[in-house]
């Protein structure tokens, strides 16, 4: 199964300095090698929002270019904002791209690897599937 990474995933790997993530840069590295990955424009949008240094900005663009975008469709949208009023209703808050990678997931079959436990409160009440490391099943979730 491919596997939308999120944003907090992304935002680890990048961060100069950090070596210690529970595994979760060692399964996107896994992921990568192994091909499964897929990016959406919203996420790629987030990853290159607030690098301030035009050369940053540039290189990271550039290495992302490896990663096709995923074409989304009118579905994928609709979608979204079902599952925004479904889980609002519940009481469980989201931003638009946490909802919009849901739906995407369940439209395109992929699954979602995150470390925000927001998307543990959605999928109790949406059909989505949370990517857990084989080698690190048990890894602390943290806010993006």
């Amino acid at each position: 199964m491919k596997i939308i990474v999120d944003t907090c995933v992304w935002s680890l790997a990048l961060r100069r300095g950090k070596k210690s993530s529970n595994g979760t840069v060692s399964e996107l590295k896994n992921l990568i090698m192994d091909f499964r990955v897929q990016m959406i424009g919203a996420i790629r949008q987030e990853i290159l929002s607030g690098v301030k240094d035009e050369n940053q900005f540039k290189h990271l663009k550039d290495h992302l270019k490896g990663f096709t975008d995923l074409q989304l469709v009118e579905d994928d949208y609709i979608l979204a904002a079902r599952y925004y009023n479904l889980c609002r209703a519940k009481g469980v808050q989201g931003s638009n791209t946490d909802f919009l990678i849901c739906a995407v997931a369940l439209n395109h079959n992929l699954g979602i690897f995150t470390t925000d436990q927001d998307f543990q409160h959605f999928s109790k009440h949406l059909p989505i599937h949370l990517h857990t490391p084989e080698t690190h099943k048990f890894f602390p979730l943290s806010q993006c």
